[in-house]
């Protein structure tokens, strides 16, 4: 049988909800954080900043509802394959995509992709709702299905930004009140660089999420790691 994991319980939860809410666009808008248009085009800014570029193969883990392939997909010629646990959203991000663009459902902690078959992979706001070990196989099984030279993008909270301390404080308070959503997990630069020398990368940038090196959108908020196979 294979195992049930709280992230799966989680989002599923999370978008029955939403569904029974609000309109469809709506929706598949608020399950991956809202500004559906606003972030498509920050996460495909960061990834040209990172080396995407056409005729590349791109792997994201945590598609969502496709609103990084709906944007990639009116600037970029790419082989994409988009990846998540709940079947709603991959169908509304196939909606939303360039009809070659593929979409899996995955609910285990390996990327279902083969061996040296992609030059990114990126997971945003994915990390940040995972425990430790979890993400730590999902970059384990990321380097399997990178090329050599390949990059691993992606968003991460830490404790040392004073913006993400919120994200933690409304936490705590809704810990107090049993209400708590789903896991919201921190993971320090220093931890990353731990894992980059036991996994076989070498780090290549810290950005922080504030800041803003591709000139055509505004920051992230979350930071950013961009780790190469080595």
């Amino acid at each position: 049988m294979m195992a049930r994991f709280h992230f799966v319980e989680d989002y599923e939860k999370l978008v029955a909800e939403l569904l029974a809410l609000y309109p469809l666009d709506e929706a598949m808008a608020r399950a991956v954080g809202g500004d559906y248009e606003k972030f498509g085009r920050i996460q495909t800014a960061v990834l040209r900043h990172c080396g995407l570029a056409d005729g590349m193969s791109l792997v994201d883990l945590g598609c969502g509802s496709g609103r990084l392939a709906a944007a990639l997909g009116r600037v970029m010629r790419l082989d994409y394959l988009g990846i998540d646990i709940v079947q709603a959203l991959l169908d509304y991000a196939a909606s939303r995509s360039p009809p070659h663009y593929r979409f899996v459902l995955n609910r285990t902690l390996h990327v279902p992709a083969p061996d040296a078959s992609a030059d990114m992979v990126c997971a945003f706001s994915v990390f940040t709702h995972l425990l430790h070990i979890e993400t730590y196989l999902y970059l384990e099984d990321m380097r399997r299905v990178l090329r050599p030279g390949g990059r691993v993008v992606f968003s991460f909270l830490e404790f040392a930004d004073p913006e993400h301390w919120l994200v933690f404080d409304n936490t705590v308070e809704a810990q107090r009140s049993d209400t708590v959503p789903h896991l919201n997990q921190f993971i320090e630069r220093p931890v990353i660089d731990l894992w980059c020398d036991k996994l076989g990368y070498v780090r290549e940038a810290f950005i922080d999420g504030a800041a803003a090196p591709w000139p055509e959108a505004p920051a992230l908020w979350q930071s950013l790691a961009v780790l190469r196979k080595a």
